[in-house]
């Protein structure tokens, strides 16, 4: 099927401004964040984008399929439910994500009284610091008191596959985890904190067996 153009573009023949046609409207970047967790479905990214509009949030949707950055699909009985998730072209938005993210960190340096959280939203600026670690491709489960993510890495700052870059809730396989506020979050991202300097001051705790686990405990 021909690809069906946007109503709204810059119109101008440079990559940034094409980019920005297909990502710079409000919440998108935001979706991709989410989706970057694996297939989700509607109600749930409703849930984790605090402050968008049903309508807006569908009308987005809509744009990503055409911009063919996300798919739309019905799981298999018993679930039956339509999820959304990334195409591969839409994955490789994460290292705009996570540059973004670096650039934003120092602005996190006071959470105001209205801001929104999850713990989820801290796994993009942690995948590149723990693939760069000494070990080879994990998985790792990271704690907050807001909740619980894993990440699967590469060993390079890369995810492992090019598929799932993170997940809600503990992984099943995990190598190690990791136990941290997010103040310790917040400081790992702007490069106040390496992640060998916050297990060393006891900010992060590891716990697990194996080479992963020890090699975070620096044994």
């Amino acid at each position: 099927m021909p690809r069906q153009p946007r109503r709204r573009s810059y119109d101008q023949y440079c990559a940034a401004a094409r980019a920005l046609d297909a990502v710079g409207d409000r919440w998108t970047l935001l979706i991709v964040r989410e989706l970057l967790a694996g297939p989700r479905r509607y109600t749930d990214l409703h849930a984790d984008l605090p402050g968008v509009s049903t309508d807006v949030l569908a009308s987005r949707l809509k744009d990503m399929e055409r911009e063919e950055l996300a798919t739309r699909r019905k799981l298999p009985p018993p679930a039956a439910a339509t999820v959304y998730e990334l195409t591969a072209r839409g994955r490789e938005l994460l290292p705009v994500l996570t540059a973004l993210a670096a650039w934003g960190a120092p602005d996190l340096a006071e959470r105001r009284p209205t801001d929104a959280v999850r713990a989820h939203w801290f796994a993009i600026p942690l995948i590149p610091l723990l693939g760069r670690l000494p070990y080879g491709p994990a998985v790792l489960d990271v704690r907050l008191d807001e909740g619980e993510f894993h990440v699967r890495t590469g060993g390079d700052g890369s995810v492992d596959d090019g598929g799932t870059v993170y997940g809600e809730g503990p992984a099943p396989d995990a190598d190690a985890r990791l136990v941290l506020d997010a103040d310790t979050c917040r400081a790992l991202a702007e490069g106040a904190l390496t992640i060998e300097e916050g297990v060393k001051d006891g900010r992060i705790e590891v716990t697990g067996e194996g080479p992963v686990a020890a090699a975070l405990r620096g044994e």
